[in-house]
């Protein structure tokens, strides 16, 4: 009889040792003189593609962390100041198309001075260049001017952000529609538990007083209680999931680790909604904690 191999549970030990020894020699490739950086990975790690979903029937759409965190953003002023969803959809579009949702510090041809999420202009009337920077103020000037457009509400998306724009090209808006319906539907809290993210581990600590003083600067006073690395807010219904799934699109920015609301809990290491046990109009977010 021939002599037998190694066992199949060595042969899978011997794969994963030169598994790890492979990523840990490749640090790093040189590819044209580029270095290009590798993660090493221990046995547990795998590599994730960080990104942010709406879900809203069956539709579902992806952004980037820091492109969802800019439309959460913009909801959330909308939501700050009493607008209807409507108004948070027909912003986002606004951004997607004139930005990617990134607070870019350029224009165009078009219009050279223009800035920020809404590529607003210096010289239209929106603002100095510093303001038009900063998302909140960018946002709210946005809204400014939407809410003196006629039955904004009704009208269809293109037509109330071209009115608001002036845009070179004012049918663009419309490709967006779908993806900033589902958006705004869950960043207003009109869709609960609508948003996940799927991120890696937090890099560095978080703060929970930066979480509050950041959701207060999109929402107004919110009156929350910090302890430790933790952060209550008392809020109910379409509030509540509009704020929980604020700290979610930030979550990757503010090192967010959980947030809990009305009996269910997004959980950084999972990427999606669980059941939990949370007390009535109880938010709570948590940070991720020093390291040891």
């Amino acid at each position: 009889m021939a002599p037998r191999g190694p066992s199949a549970a060595v042969r899978r030990r011997r794969r994963r040792l030169r598994t790890g020894a492979m990523l840990t020699a490749l640090t790093a490739v040189v590819v044209g003189g580029t270095v290009l950086a590798v993660h090493q990975l221990d046995g547990s790690e795998v590599l994730v593609r960080e990104r942010c979903s709406a879900t809203v029937g069956a539709d579902t759409f992806e952004l980037t962390p820091p492109q969802a965190a800019n439309a959460a953003l913009i909801a959330g002023v909308a939501v700050g100041r009493g607008l209807p969803a409507r108004a948070a959809t027909i912003a986002i579009a606004t951004a997607l198309q004139e930005s990617r949702l990134e607070n870019i510090d350029y224009g165009d041809d078009a219009g050279p001075d223009s800035r920020g999420l809404f590529q607003q202009r210096p010289s239209q009337g929106w603002g100095s260049e510093e303001q038009i920077m900063m998302p909140v103020y960018a946002a709210g000037a946005f809204y400014d001017a939407l809410v003196r457009v006629p039955a904004y509400e009704a009208l269809p998306i293109t037509e109330a952000a071209q009115t608001v724009q002036r845009s070179a090209y004012p049918d663009a808006y419309a490709d967006h529609e779908p993806e900033s319906r589902a958006f705004a539907s869950a960043l207003t809290g009109n869709s609960p538990a609508a948003l996940e993210c799927t991120l890696r581990e937090p890099t560095a600590a978080g703060e929970a007083l930066a979480v509050s003083t950041a959701a207060e600067e999109v929402f107004g006073p919110l009156g929350g209680v910090v302890e430790g690395n933790r952060l209550t807010l008392e809020l109910e219904g379409t509030a509540g999931w509009a704020a929980a799934q604020w700290a979610v699109a930030h979550a990757s920015a503010l090192s967010i680790t959980s947030v809990a609301y009305s009996g269910l809990e997004w959980v950084r290491a999972d990427g999606g909604w669980t059941a939990t046990t949370t007390a009535p109009g109880a938010l709570t977010v948590t940070v991720a904690g020093a390291a040891p």
